[in-house]
């Protein structure tokens, strides 16, 4: 008799009994959800669930995700060198490929040197937590990326959190720890996930270099979106030489997969060595490197998608918030960017609104606890540079109308 036939169905099992009530609890709060299914390709109108929606939704702020030039190299670079590497870096898993999408990146940021990490999670965990140990600090703005305070926990350094962009707050704590033994690292996002406003990071840097502490900034969604040709809030504060570790992605305006880390030549060699994502998880296949480096060659040479994709920005922004929506700058921060969250406060009638928008053909995603804190739950908008002004115009009648018939507005 085979195994699966012996077995207790899992759904039977008591062990996992928690877990049960976990979800009916999340059922019973209105705030359980399920996975939607893209059935083509990531785009401005695609197919969810067999339905055609116009996409709110998606980190593909500049459309690579479809580029032709990003098809060409993936196919290029499987028929050259196959569909995986075979190993981690560190043992027979670096191929040229991966050399070369470092250098390109490190040439783009204007760094001695970087990394490549399997997500952006794993570079900003991976970081965080060999860098540092149990005798040094982190000061952390409290709105910072999941990732962040992981790395931050499994550092096991003291963690000290200063409130939302408050650099004078960040101040008081730096001042407070200037005579503590052990290396004080000072971190935030470049741009927030939830709020869409930008970091103070120019601030920031300066006083990470007044108080010698490390400064350090996740710019997973001002990577193609803020700067010169997309190269992130360092370079949108003209910081250049403050930062001493810039997180990326690849998994958003880049269109592709993974995350990089940017600094000093030592820096990456440490990381190479100490990192444990990197350590121990299989590289890129070379096809997502080649992607990656085609991208960056576009970021360069299009900067007209940049340029569309602000004034998209900037057109739905202005129109939501005539029409009257809470679109941050009250109980929340403002939004700065192309990241525009509707917020509504309570979890259920965020997903039900969620939900009827769907309906009527649009995807915006609803956003609650613990992603967001309680009460402060939003539909959370990305605007892109491939969306038509039709296209804008009618997501803002469908949010609208949705909104009046739900008692929203």
């Amino acid at each position: 008799m085979s195994l699966a036939m012996n077995s207790t169905p899992y759904a039977l099992r008591p062990q996992l009994a928690h877990l049960t009530a976990a979800l009916d609890d999340l059922r019973a709060r209105g705030t359980h959800f399920r996975l939607r299914i893209l059935d083509d390709q990531q785009g401005p109108v695609c197919h969810y669930d067999g339905r055609e929606v116009i996409n709110l939704a998606s980190n593909n702020y500049l459309g690579l995700c479809n580029h032709p030039k990003l098809r060409e190299a993936a196919i290029a670079a499987t028929q050259k060198y196959g569909v995986g590497s075979g190993a981690v870096r560190t043992i027979a898993g670096t191929m040229r490929i991966h050399m070369e999408l470092e250098e390109k990146i490190a040439a783009f940021k204007n760094v001695e040197a970087c990394v490549v990490f399997q997500s952006g999670f794993a570079a900003n965990a991976g970081t965080v937590s060999s860098i540092l140990g149990k005798e040094d600090f982190i000061l952390s703005d409290e709105l910072n990326h999941a990732s962040i305070i992981d790395g931050a926990r499994l550092s096991k350094a003291k963690i000290r959190v200063f409130r939302h962009k408050d650099v004078a707050h960040a101040e008081e704590l730096l001042k407070e720890l200037q005579h503590e033994p052990g290396h004080k690292l000072l971190i935030t996002d470049g741009v927030f996930s939830m709020d869409g406003d930008i970091g103070p990071v120019g601030a920031l840097a300066d006083l990470a270099e007044k108080y010698g502490a490390i400064m350090m900034v996740d710019d997973a969604h001002a990577s193609g979106v803020l700067g010169r040709n997309g190269r992130g809030s360092v370079d949108h504060f003209g910081a250049h030489g403050k930062v001493d570790i810039q997180v990326g992605t690849l998994s958003k305006a880049i269109g592709a997969l993974g995350g990089y880390v940017c600094g000093s030549r030592d820096l990456i060699d440490y990381l190479y060595h100490r990192a444990r994502p990197f350590l121990f998880s299989t590289s890129h296949p070379p096809s997502v490197a080649a992607t990656c480096i085609a991208a960056f060659d576009i970021l360069e040479n299009e900067p007209e998608r940049i340029a569309r994709l602000w004034a998209n920005t900037n057109y739905f922004k202005q129109q939501l918030g005539d029409s009257g929506f809470d679109i941050g700058g009250h109980s929340t921060p403002a939004s700065e960017t192309p990241i525009t969250p509707i917020l509504i406060g309570d979890g259920r009638r965020t997903m039900d609104f969620s939900r009827a928008l769907f309906d009527q053909g649009l995807m915006a995603t609803g956003i609650g606890f613990p992603t967001v804190p309680e009460g402060k739950a939003r539909i959370r908008t990305i605007m892109t540079s491939e969306h038509t002004r039709p296209q804008i115009d009618r997501a803002l009648e469908i949010i609208t109308s949705t909104a009046r018939a739900s008692g929203i507005l």
